[in-house]
């Protein structure tokens, strides 16, 4: 069961997931998005309506899960939000949507899911969260804060839930090529976005394919860049100067990459 499974990464990963044998659920709150994208992947995939900041919409879902599957292997808690901007610039009800959509609403699905995970014997909940759980980029204060927590969630809970039948992984990507960061390429905020090369959704979509049955306890998208950004993350006079050194990096490939998209268009 993937959420946003309708694009992006959580279409991406559903693609890849029935070319490779498993049957998926796409569960998205656009769900007409969601159902044709189910009718395209074939006979191994369907669509659910499901809000995550709903627990009756969760119960709904799983129920539908149950009914129609028997079981639930996999949730892949990968929807979320973006309101791009600096802080100051964004209301309240814009941070207040991020922090309910991409914190509380996968731990609805983490805690609605998990009781019958563990009647079941087994499951596996693996969270998509972001390089910004460490790392807070400016222009996205609100979406790196509900990252942060919502690792501290997950892990939390995986340490809770020791030698019991449900496994854990947190999946940290950076920049993706997705819609959210086409939205993201409006806005001068997120410069300091564009300093490297976006990874493809296909790309983030393999590395969850392979955690499948790997389970390992986390994945950094590009790995090579985990050491880096978890010691960023702690030290704030050398995040002030990756994120000043960096912006100007960022700023040019952002020019170039808005240069590109008015020529195509």
């Amino acid at each position: 069961m993937i959420t946003g499974g309708a694009s992006g990464i959580g279409a991406a990963t559903a693609q890849l997931a029935t070319s490779s044998g498993y049957r998926v659920v796409l569960a998205d709150i656009a769900v007409d998005r969601a159902l044709d994208q189910a009718k395209r992947l074939g006979e191994g995939a369907w669509a659910v309506r499901l809000d995550i900041t709903s627990e009756e919409d969760w119960t709904n879902a799983l129920n539908e899960v149950w009914e129609r599957e028997g079981r639930l292997d996999v949730l892949i808690n990968n929807a979320a939000v973006v309101h791009t901007g600096w802080a100051r610039d964004l209301p309240l009800s814009a941070h207040h949507d991020t922090i309910r959509t991409n914190c509380i609403g996968a731990i609805n699905g983490m805690m609605s899911v998990l009781p019958r995970f563990k009647q079941q014997g087994s499951g596996h909940l693996i969270t998509v969260a972001s390089m910004v759980a460490f790392i807070p980029y400016p222009g996205l204060a609100s979406y790196a804060a509900a990252k942060h927590a919502l690792r501290a969630f997950h892990v939390a809970l995986s340490i809770e839930e020791s030698g019991g039948p449900v496994d854990f992984t947190l999946v940290y990507p950076g920049a993706t090529e997705t819609p959210m960061l086409e939205k993201e390429t409006q806005d001068d905020a997120l410069a300091l976005a564009f300093a490297g090369t976006p990874a493809t959704a296909e790309d983030v979509a393999r590395s969850i394919i392979d955690a499948i049955t790997s389970k390992p306890d986390e994945i950094y998208l590009p790995p090579e860049r985990g050491a880096a950004v978890r010691n960023l993350g702690t030290d704030i006079s050398a995040l002030r100067n990756h994120v000043a050194k960096n912006t100007v990096i960022g700023w040019e490939n952002l020019q170039r990459r808005r240069d590109r998209m008015s020529a195509d268009s």
